[in-house]
């Protein structure tokens, strides 16, 4: 087997991302989630509830299924970190997920159009997604190995976007060949491929499938050209993982740069999951729009996300992370106070025509916005990161960044449920994350620009 350059590992890890994207592109927040919330919003009506009790109650469905998720994942990220540090191994675990990630996305086929299934709708969305970050968790432990403090923001940067590059392609693949419209046709007035029956929404389901293998060839380059660095150990226990992990969370008490940052990026990143986990579905039952305007959507934004992931990471190689990522926060804040100020018949109480399409394109602007800005905001976050880990335990400090990122991930979701259904109205319901981003900046105040090593 020939010798794995340097560029050549760069660019197996940034095939992860080109790979996995399409989970939260396809899955979370373009296709499967707005679907989910159709069938849901049907199932619900059907039972005697309102339109508007139905939206809520799908909304807040979907809420639980992301917070459950989001604990398991929160609280098991840090073990798992701490595990493969002491081993010295990170491809095996990272194989473990990606089968989880196939099988959960695979088996979204079987999500019936009639609500039938509803609770193994989520269960397999969950098992996919719990795949798809625990195995983000030992690829962005990886970042610190492909090159030093002044590279890897680019790389960072240029790791995202070429991810975002990838959701972007597959999506549009999705939209022009599987999602049926109303009329039962694609975007470009096709049939669904392969023979797809569109009366039982089998290109949309079909989702689940092409997510999967989209995954499976496309991880690849990635385990051909990524090797684990280092020795390895065999002798590591699950007691040896739990000393360590309490040892370094003991430790944080004494770093208060690590201990901010983890504070802050637990709660911006936890609104910005919220973001991406609700936009589908704030389109479909906000402004009613069908699952392929809702892709096409989705296009907006992930171009939008290629071009800014890219300039982000130019950014911070000139000025360093965290200013990157207070603007990015700023610019988020704004959009949430729009979608919340802003419905079909009204934007900030001032009442619309009717049939207006102000909110559309108001909407298509701030899709772009968030697909850049959140794309901004991962990167330069898992840049930050870097500058205060530690480089002979990278897992570890990455499963306490994943923590960060999940422990409280139910939160945004609870909030959203709570205030959906307190409310019974899905616009309001997004008012939460607005808190959660304010929180992440005011705790960003006591973070050093330049990190803080152990």
């Amino acid at each position: 087997m020939s010798t794995v350059t340097p560029r050549k590992r760069i660019w197996g890890w940034y095939f992860f991302d080109w790979a996995s994207q399409p989970y939260h592109t396809l899955l979370v927040t373009f296709i499967f989630g707005p679907y989910f919330a159709s069938v849901a919003t049907a199932h619900f009506a059907g039972m005697g509830l309102t339109e508007a009790a139905a939206d809520a109650r799908a909304q807040s469905t979907w809420a639980l299924g992301l917070t459950i998720t989001g604990l398991i994942i929160g609280f098991g990220a840090p073990v798992l970190g701490a595990m493969a540090d002491l081993s010295g191994k990170r491809i095996p675990w990272i194989g473990v997920f990606s089968a989880m990630y196939v099988v959960g996305a695979g088996a979204l086929w079987f999500a019936q159009p009639d609500g039938s299934n509803m609770w193994w709708m989520l269960m397999s969305f969950g098992i996919g997604f719990i795949g798809a970050e625990f195995a983000l968790i030992f690829v962005n432990s990886q970042l610190p190995s492909l090159g030093d403090d002044e590279e890897i923001g680019a790389i960072s940067g240029s790791g995202f976007a070429f991810g975002y590059l990838g959701g972007f392609v597959a999506l549009l693949i999705f939209l022009l060949f599987f999602a049926e419209q109303g009329n039962g046709k694609t975007l470009i007035g096709l049939d669904p491929i392969f023979g797809l029956n569109a009366t039982e929404r089998e290109g949309t389901r079909a989702v689940g499938p092409v997510t999967a293998l989209w995954f499976a060839v496309f991880m690849i380059p990635y385990f051909l050209w990524v090797r684990d660095d280092g020795k390895t150990n065999d002798h590591a226990s699950l007691g040896d993982a739990l000393r360590a992990l309490w040892t370094l969370v003991k430790g944080l008490v004494n770093r208060t740069s690590l201990f901010a940052y983890l504070g802050s990026s637990m709660f911006y990143r936890d609104a910005l999951n919220g973001l991406y986990s609700f936009g589908g579905t704030y389109a479909l039952l906000v402004l009613d729009w069908s699952i392929t305007e809702i892709g096409v959507f989705g296009i907006v934004a992930l171009i939008s996300s290629v071009i800014f992931s890219y300039l982000g990471g130019k950014a911070d190689r000139r000025f360093g992370p965290k200013p990157v990522i207070i603007a990015a926060i700023w610019v988020l804040i704004f959009v949430c106070i729009t979608l919340v100020s802003m419905s079909r018949d009204q934007a900030f109480g001032i009442p619309l025509a009717e049939g207006s399409t102000l909110p559309d394109t108001v909407f298509f602007i701030l899709g772009a916005l968030i697909g850049g800005m959140g794309g901004v905001l991962q990167s330069a976050s898992r840049s930050l990161m870097v500058r205060h880990s530690d480089p002979d335990a990278p897992t570890e400090y990455f499963g306490l960044y994943g923590l960060s990122g999940r422990a409280t991930s139910f939160i945004a979701p609870m909030l959203i449920g709570i205030v959906t259904a307190v409310t019974e109205n899905a616009r309001l319901g997004l008012s939460p994350v607005i808190l959660l981003f304010v929180i992440g900046l005011v705790l960003l105040s006591w973070v050093k620009a330049k990190g803080e090593k152990p």
